[in-house]
């Protein structure tokens, strides 16, 4: 997939930003630039990288899913639940579980939204409140801490393969296969033909209705995903786990250029996107910057990247479309 120049071009510019960050950072506070914190910010980053790999494919489709921090709430509960209930059971249907529990959530959002024809923003919304009550109905408004937490839910994101954190291995899977599908195959291109324009993909035989569900369904499995993770890494599950998240997860497509228009957006600049809010989040504690201003910047980067962004949609001859190479059925 060849990405289009101003595209390539907004890539480079957030990756600069981040190294100079990064640098002036480092200068005034050297503990910035050791490898632990290196470490420490991928692993904070990993499960923010799960869930923006799957909020992509719901955006390119002009669609949103805010419920997804709701989902990996209730999934990462369902799974510290079971954990709790069945001491004996192992990690393969622990994961299992998670994905197929979140996989399920999003396919209801795609129900909803394909065949009663309701906005994605409304859906999403009114399942978020459902699975947040649906958390506290599950576990009974009660917390599971630490010495409930399954140990091998505890262990995974603990565990190191090839010498890497298993959260960031888990991460770059997921990064992989969204990088696959979007440009080797031929639904992932579809995504994007669904979000630029839905009438022509329409005209044009494209199979609408199942490539919104794929991507709604795509987005619940990782959240879902995320949710085992999750819980896993803080050793904790109750019924506001993760609350407002799905804003942090948004912000980091959009600040990537991922248009919420639709059809535009890359894997390369989501994962830019997820790696600016991981340094910022890491930064600013480094240079005592009051949690009030944290937000502050949060929120101005933010609408900056709206704006870059629909002026750069704007601009004539943009290229909607990844240019077709090898594309598989």
């Amino acid at each position: 997939m060849k990405l289009a120049l101003p595209e390539l071009r907004r890539e480079w510019v957030l990756l600069a930003i981040i190294a100079v960050i990064v640098g002036a950072v480092g200068a005034r506070a050297p503990v910035f630039l050791t490898w632990r914190n290196v470490q420490d910010i991928a692993n904070d980053s990993a499960i923010l990288a799960i869930l923006v790999m799957g909020q992509l494919m719901v955006l390119l489709t002009r669609g949103v899913d805010l419920s997804v921090a709701a989902n990996l709430a209730l999934t990462g509960m369902l799974c510290a639940l079971a954990g709790r209930a069945f001491p004996n059971l192992g990690l393969v249907p622990l994961l299992m579980l998670a994905c197929a529990a979140g996989a399920l959530l999003g396919a209801f959002n795609g129900l909803l939204i394909v065949h009663f024809r309701l906005p994605p923003i409304v859906v999403t919304l009114g399942t978020m409140s459902a699975y947040r009550g649906a958390i506290f109905v599950a576990s009974g408004g009660a917390w599971i801490s630490d010495h409930e937490i399954h140990p091998l839910i505890k262990g995974l994101p603990r565990e190191t393969l090839w010498g890497l954190p298993a959260l960031v291995v888990a991460a770059a899977l997921v990064v992989a296969f969204a990088l696959w599908l979007l440009r080797w195959r031929r639904e992932g291109r579809d995504l994007y033909a669904c979000g630029g324009n839905p009438a022509a993909a329409l005209v044009a035989g494209i199979p609408v209705s199942r490539r919104l569900m794929l991507a709604y369904t795509l987005s619940g499995l990782l959240a879902g995903l995320a949710g085992l993770l999750w819980v896993g890494r803080y050793s904790i599950a109750f019924t506001e786990l993760a609350a407002g998240y799905e804003l942090t997860v948004i912000a980091a497509c959009v600040i990537g250029g991922v248009s919420i228009a639709g059809g535009v957006g890359s894997v390369g600049g989501a994962v830019l996107g997820v790696l600016f809010i991981g340094v910022i989040n890491a930064a600013l504690p480094v240079i005592q910057v009051s949690p009030f201003w944290q937000q502050a910047i949060a929120g101005v980067v933010i609408l900056v990247s709206v704006v870059l962004n629909a002026r750069s949609q704007r601009s004539p001859g943009r290229q909607i479309l990844p240019r077709a190479q090898g594309v598989a059925a």
